[in-house]
């Protein structure tokens, strides 16, 4: 990345983050402490995600975050702050105030968030390995692997720094032992950007080994993992060791070549140890060619490059001390800020106490204004009550006069219906008790119980199918009906009909054809529907004579679904379909097999139709069958 691609990505930065914390900041006193929490999360997240590309504008982003956290009082977002941005200038090579940022992450990070605190000591072991102090990076990395726990990212970071100190103090096969542990945790927890930076390590490893055709391999797959998860840093590193690899191979010509393209990343991206690194395989290489002249050129850019960061560190030194107390300056803005909102709240409150006097007592004065008025308007009040009441009974004993006809009728329905039940019900209990009885003398054989109860079965489906009704229609006629919509598949439902009805079809010889419209669906009350379907097809078996036909259909107009149930029996007249749908003159006959029937599973078919918003008509001829049409709304929005 060049530095024009970096000075664009600062600028996009600035931008983003300048937007967010305007934004906070005039929102701060009525937003949500939650949402304060999420903003400043998201910039810390933003500000790791970039500290490889663009870390001076990663920091910038770190430091508007711990700024936001302060005000907020969010400690974990001021732990997370100083720990992107000692992560930034340790990344940067500024080790020694990477370590004053680092030490202020620890003081500050929640106890209940171990995982970031293995994070900073992490990175604390690294820095102590850069600055040479492998004692006190061994003991950082100890305390990172005890808060770890079992966390494979975090423990494969262990053992990445840990690689390095033994890489470092000549150890090398323990070097590799602890590479090859944090590649196969980074390979556990999908860590590409570590797995990339391993394959780095082993080239290095591998290097200082002087075994150059594996150090060459590694550094080929650090190299294109570098491009996959946009680690610059490592690129440019994996590029001077290439230099470095192919001036041990006395291939001069390649390690000036790649020690200049290493060197130019990593100044693009202020890697100072990359830098340093190239300039010294560029010094070397020159000298193996006898290249005086440019020698002494990069001789002096090294020694420049010193006196540079020399100088850059002093004033990164001050510009520390300068931000520190700039934000302590800030935070005691923000304090006095907080005090004088104290204050101004303290006199609001007393205001508004006065305020609250003055309004109860205007309020006591009002109330004996109402008072008066309230007995003054009393004796009219009374009056009219009164007129009220008698409004009132009078709809009251018009309400019980129809109540009353509505029982007498349902009285005279009560009576019918247990004649028809008495009537309807008598044989198929009879067949049951004589078969009982002959069960019990034994003048049955197996075979003949086997036959009869297969007979029988119609009769009693018969019979439960009518108690069902009645109950349903019963219970509809005392406490109402309530639906629960569902979507519903018609032709999913006749094929359920059709397993249920098996026994009666194949009885019979009726051949059932569902000709519902498959994967479409309908708005309606499921138990509903199945009572209807269930009455409807049972009814069409009754009355269909042996080897006749019955067919579900379903037809889609506009917002309307109209589903049939054709039969090819017996058929009504019209006389008899007008008594149908009546509690009063309804009917019962006998099906073609003598099945029995009570005839109010109708009218509880169309009652629940019209619950779930629809309509159910006939058409019938004598001797050609009927057929029932019933309506439904594809989208029901009632209750």
């Amino acid at each position: 990345m060049n530095r024009k691609m970096r000075f664009f990505i600062g600028i996009a930065l600035f931008l983003a983050v300048q937007s967010t914390c305007f934004a906070q900041f005039a929102a701060l006193s009525s937003s949500a402490k939650t949402k304060q929490e999420k903003t400043i999360d998201r910039l810390n997240n933003i500000a790791y995600d970039t500290y490889l590309q663009a870390p001076d504008s990663a920091r910038f982003v770190a430091e508007k975050a711990l700024l936001l956290s302060e005000k907020a009082k969010y400690q974990s977002g001021i732990g997370h702050s100083f720990l992107n941005i000692g992560h930034i200038y340790w990344s940067q090579s500024y080790y020694p105030i990477a370590l004053f940022y680092l030490n202020k992450a620890l003081v500050n990070l929640p106890k209940n968030e171990p995982l970031a605190i293995s994070n900073c000591y992490n990175i604390m072991g690294r820095t102590y390995t850069d600055l040479k102090d492998y004692k006190d990076a061994i003991t950082s990395l100890d305390k990172s692997e005890h808060f770890a726990g079992n966390d494979p990212a975090s423990l494969a970071g262990v053992y990445s720094e840990r690689s390095l100190v033994y890489k470092r103090t000549g150890k090398y096969d323990e070097a590799i032992l602890n590479v090859n542990k944090a590649l196969k945790l980074n390979r556990l927890a999908h860590a590409d950007g570590s797995v990339a930076i391993m394959y780095g390590r082993l080239a290095g490893i591998y290097k200082l080994k002087k075994e150059y055709k594996a150090a060459l391999a590694y550094s080929d797959t650090s190299l294109k993992l570098s491009f996959t998860t946009h680690n610059n840093r490592l690129r440019a590193t994996t590029y001077v060791d290439y230099g470095f690899i192919y001036y041990y191979l006395k291939d001069y010509n390649k390690a000036i070549a790649y020690a200049n393209k290493g060197g130019d990343l990593a100044d693009s991206i202020g890697v100072v140890d990359a830098i340093f690194s190239a300039y010294k395989v560029l010094i070397a290489g020159y000298e193996a060619k006898n290249d005086l002249k440019q020698v002494i050129a990069c001789q002096k850019r090294y020694t420049a490059a010193q006196d540079s960061l020399s100088r850059f560190t002093e004033r990164k030194n001050a510009e520390l001390i300068q931000s520190y107390f700039a934000v302590n300056s800030r935070l005691n803005e923000m304090a006095a800020e907080e005090r004088n909102d104290a204050i101004m709240k303290s006199q609001m409150k007393w205001q508004n106490m006065v305020i609250n006097t003055l309004t109860l007592s205007l309020l006591a004065v009002i109330a004996l204004l109402l008072v008066t008025y309230y007995f003054f308007k009393q004796k009219k009040l009374l009056s009219e009550r009164l007129n009220m009441q008698n409004e009132a009974l009078t709809r009251q004993k018009l309400v019980i006069e129809a109540q009353t006809t509505n029982l007498e009728t349902l009285s005279s329905v009560k009576d019918k219906l247990l004649a028809v039940i008495a009537h309807d019900l008598r044989t198929p209990l009879a067949n049951l008790r004589n078969m009982a009885d002959m069960f019990e003398m034994d003048y049955l054989t197996n075979e003949e119980i086997h036959q009869l109860m297969k007979d029988i079965n119609p009769m009693v489906k018969s019979a439960e199918l009518t108690l069902s009704n009645l109950l349903d229609w019963a219970g509809n006629q005392i406490k109402g009906q309530s639906i629960n919509l569902t979507q519903l598949d018609i032709f999913l439902m006749g094929v359920e009909m059709e397993q249920t009805f098996n026994h009666a079809l194949q009885k019979k010889g009726i051949s059932f054809v569902n000709g519902a419209s498959p994967g479409r669906s309908v708005t309606a009350d499921e138990n509903h529907i199945k009572v209807v379907l269930r009455n409807l097809i049972s009814n069409a078996i009754k009355f269909t004579g042996d080897n006749g036909t019955i067919k579900l259909a379903s037809e889609y107009q506009d917002d309307t679904v109209i589903i049939s149930v054709e039969d090819t029996g017996k058929g009504m007249t019209e006389e008899e379909m007008g008594r149908l749908f009546s509690a009063k003159t309804h009917f019962s006959s006998r099906g073609t097999s003598g099945e029995n029937g009570l005839g109010i599973g109708l009218m509880l078919c169309k009652e629940l139709i019209e619950l779930n918003g629809g309509k159910l008509w006939i058409q019938s001829l004598p001797g050609t069958g009927s057929t029932f049409y019933f309506s439904l709304p594809l989208n029901a929005e009632y209750a």
